[in-house]
């Protein structure tokens, strides 16, 4: 069942935030200046956000499924894991290994990946960079999940710990990361995922968090492409009847992997999202933008080669996000790998 789930603490994310602020160092990444006042972080919105006017999906993912794919699958613990976007951190390793992978503008209109792992576990993955405060947010919908990510903004690190989820940077987990000497800094490090998880006992496993697979909803409209921008990045769906599944390509070339070649989701899902300014910045005054997840919106679905109108709605940051067609059923991906771009809301 979605929505509030017994095994959460409701408030408990935004109560932590406010508590870490007050501790919190200085404002970006830069140690260099005199401080400047802590930020408080950038509201989230109150567990009494509307009702929905789409009834939320009831029926859960069967037993020995996994919650995220749809896949058989056994429990396992849950890692994000904080992905390098730019064109000189790709091609990507062990991305084609991940349940989930969500989408996310981060500073100068850029992107970076938030990949989710638990049915399967790559040997490494990367490159890794640093966390956001829209992840702790986006995250809470999850079970108390590892987030393994490369540092972050001073001022955001208190936040990261006492979110939750258990943090895992480097320096937490120096034996988890490791550098290639193929690419130059900062897009040569790697975590290896199985001692990332041995470095976080503890980890909640993976849950339903408001996905539904299944055969296709009736009607759709046939779609061979579809292109998804952002200021700075676009992403490229392209349906291939061969494998059943979507080609990406990112800034117009194909994204493939070192180790899987091809990225091919099963299922894509552009969630149309606010995304506005944060109270933090990167080392360069650049400001970081904050994704809104909660709340509810449009989305489009795509799965089988057909565009499904869909809605989203999360009622909350401890809540999963349920996507429902527009007569208010609930709305079915296709079993495998679900890609969730988090797009600007025109």
């Amino acid at each position: 069942m979605t929505g509030e789930r017994g095994t959460r603490r409701p408030g408990r994310v935004l109560t932590a935030l406010l508590c870490a602020v007050a501790a919190a160092g200085l404002y970006g990444c830069s140690d260099s200046g005199p401080p400047e006042p802590a930020p408080t972080p950038t509201p989230v919105p109150a567990t009494t956000s509307p009702t929905p006017t789409t009834p939320a999906p009831t029926t859960p993912v069967p037993a020995g499924r996994s919650p995220f794919t749809g896949l058989p699958a056994r429990p396992a613990p849950v890692l994000a894991v904080k992905i390098d976007n730019v064109a000189a951190a790709r091609p990507h390793t062990g991305l084609g290994a991940a349940d989930l992978v969500y989408v996310e503008q981060v500073e100068g209109g850029q992107t970076r990946l938030l990949a989710v792992f638990s049915s399967r576990l790559p040997d490494r993955t990367g490159p890794v960079r640093s966390a956001r405060e829209s992840d702790m947010e986006l995250l809470a919908q999850f079970d108390d999940p590892a987030l393994a990510y490369s540092g972050s903004q001073t001022a955001l690190k208190p936040l990261l710990k006492a979110a939750p989820l258990h943090a895992l940077p480097p320096e937490d987990a120096p034996r988890a990361f490791v550098r290639s000497e193929a690419r130059p800094a900062p897009h040569n490090l790697y975590l290896l995922p199985g001692r990332a998880l041995a470095a976080a006992p503890g980890v909640g496993t993976a849950q339903d968090i408001g996905f539904r697979f299944g055969p296709a909803p009736e009607g759709g409209t046939p779609v061979h492409e579809r292109t998804v921008r952002y200021p700075a990045a676009r992403y490229t769906f392209t349906w291939a009847p061969a494998d059943k599944a979507w080609r990406v390509a990112m800034d117009g070339r194909p994204a493939r992997t070192t180790d899987a070649g091809s990225l091919k989701p099963t299922t894509v899902v552009v969630q149309y999202v606010d995304i506005h300014p944060s109270r933090f910045h990167d080392f360069l005054g650049n400001v970081s933008p904050y994704t809104e997840t909660v709340g509810s919106g449009t989305a489009l679905v795509l799965r089988d080669g057909r565009a499904h109108e869909a809605r989203w709605s999360r009622s909350s940051a401890t809540a999963g996000t349920t996507f429902t067609t527009p007569s208010g059923a609930p709305m079915t991906f296709a079993p495998g790998q679900v890609w969730v771009v988090l797009a600007p809301r025109a």
